[in-house]
């Protein structure tokens, strides 16, 4: 059976949370930056941490915030260009009513062809 995991994106608390578990860090500068950031971006804690996580050896705080920053950014970008195309996807295909339903299928043609709906106990011919 699949189930389907609704996770929560990253908050500034969740975040500072973070920033003190991994860089050992309670405030810094870049903070207010990220503050701003966090809630367009939309970005798991996951995501956040694989940030601030030291992937070679521990270097300087402020490199792996940068890193978080610039993540950030990239993933508010995708988020918004992602929203446009939508957008224009959605203005720019009419919708005919005669033949789509709620489910989106072609219910006019099988009608005029002499089918029934198999959900009201009809078979298909």
């Amino acid at each position: 059976m699949d189930k389907h995991a609704e996770l929560s994106y990253c908050g500034y608390e969740a975040f500072k949370v973070l920033a003190k578990n991994y860089l050992k860090l309670e405030s810094h500068q870049l903070f207010s930056s990220i503050a701003t950031l966090l809630p367009d971006a939309k970005m798991t804690p996951a995501d956040v941490t694989e940030h601030l996580m030291p992937k070679t050896v521990r270097g300087d705080a402020e490199i792996y915030l940068e890193s978080l920053i610039k993540g950030l950014e990239l993933v508010k970008e995708k988020g918004t260009l992602k929203a446009m195309v939508e957008r224009k996807v959605k203005e720019s295909s009419p919708k005919d009513e005669e033949t789509e339903n709620r489910n989106g299928e072609n219910w006019a043609s099988d009608e005029r062809e002499g089918r029934r709906d198999c959900r009201n106990g009809g078979e298909f011919e």
